[in-house]
């Protein structure tokens, strides 16, 4: 195959995608809109799944480089009541299931696999329009275009390539995190340390919930969740972090406060994320030499499957146009069907279809009973 392929985005999906081209001899450039691949810090950390994210990481030939980077120990979640109460936790079982990485550096195992020049740094794209024949003029926040004649767009919720397939938009999903970060945990806060634990702790209750995670090093990483309406965090002045976290710890008055330390005692201003999504289903009509990736097909509010199905759509999209060199529709008919098919299926865990935040089973007395009848 002779058509260089254009990858708007350089997420996990997109270089997934890229490493996988690479591997096939099929040649590739990747546009990301950061400067440099440390431009940012790249989020927390991930749970990479065998049913996807690791396939996707064979597909790519770089599980002995994935094996280097898993923390060790960080694979033991735990309930807590609101009480603070280690109602239940889960021992790492061996298996490798869900290894934990730290999503910066899964990202650099993906670049450096890539020749370099590979992904084009500091080109923000701004929009793209259809110039017939199955081309592409892709514009840049600098003036600049470009013309792809095979496109993809793996630039996440706000994809600048989905309006070439799609009118769909995302819309609020009525949920929002607030993050923050305790840094010292073990010396500086021991009680939140003692019940996080050594990997994650999740603390549910219907509408809201506290999770955290320990990453490398002594920091605790949480984010907690709250069910309501974007006015509602709207009036919440986020600039001051005093007002901020006074704020969001009344939401969860009378819970133990070595878990309400989680939101008072950070030691950074709490940064509030609202969750979008896709409709559900989304689908698009086969439109030539253009798909979509990851967030930019199938956006969901934060469900643990994120990361790990956009490396896999990356893998499989890379796989479908390897095994169809003279036949890039038939590459993207066979990718986008089977991509719909994984779009459509209920995030589970262990078999078992995960409670929404506003369930009324969003308890740690129900989780509990879920995960015991499963064993």
């Amino acid at each position: 195959m002779d058509t260089p392929v254009t990858v708007v985005g350089a997420g996990l999906g997109g270089l997934t995608l890229a490493r996988v081209l690479h591997l096939h001899g099929i040649p590739v450039a990747v546009y990301e809109a950061e400067f440099s691949p440390s431009a940012r810090t790249q989020g927390g950390m991930l749970d990479i799944h065998d049913c996807n994210g690791q396939l996707a990481l064979k597909a790519a030939g770089l599980m002995e480089e994935f094996h280097t980077i898993v923390i060790e120990g960080r694979q033991t979640p735990r309930l807590v009541e609101q009480d603070g109460t280690v109602l239940h936790e889960m021992a790492e079982d061996g298996t490798g299931g869900r290894p934990v990485v730290q999503r910066g550096e899964l990202r650099r195992i993906l670049l450096d696999s890539l020749p370099a020049g590979t992904v084009r740094w500091g080109h923000k794209v701004t929009g793209t329009r259809a110039l017939g024949e199955g081309r592409y003029e892709v514009t840049f926040a600098d003036g600049g275009t470009g013309v792809a004649s095979l496109l993809v767009g793996a630039d996440g919720a706000w994809s600048r390539v989905r309006p070439l397939l799609s009118d769909a938009s995302p819309e609020y999903a009525g949920t929002s995190f607030v993050e923050t970060y305790l840094f010292d945990a073990d010396t500086r806060h021991t009680r939140t340390a003692k019940v996080v634990g050594g990997g994650s702790m999740i603390a549910p209750s219907p509408g809201k919930e506290i999770f955290a995670h320990r990453e490398s090093g002594d920091t605790l990483h949480a984010y907690v969740a709250l069910s309501r309406p974007r006015d509602w965090f709207a009036a919440i002045d986020f600039t001051d972090a005093c007002v901020a976290a006074a704020r969001i710890a009344q939401e969860f008055d009378g819970w133990a406060p070595e878990l309400t330390a989680l939101i008072t005692d950070a030691d950074v201003t709490p940064v509030l994320r609202a969750h979008f999504a896709l409709p559900a289903e989304h689908r698009w009509d086969r439109g030539p030499g253009v798909t979509l990736l990851g967030d930019a097909a199938h956006l969901a509010a934060p469900n643990g499957e994120g990361a790990n199905l956009a490396m896999l759509d990356g893998a499989e999209l890379g796989r479908a146009l390897a095994a169809n060199p003279d036949d890039v529709e038939a590459a993207l008919t066979e990718y986008e069907q089977a991509l719909f098919a994984r779009g459509a299926e209920a995030v589970t865990f262990d078999g078992t279809e995960v409670h929404g935040i506003d369930s009324e089973n969003n308890t740690a007395q129900a989780m509990l009973k879920m995960i015991t009848e499963q064993g």
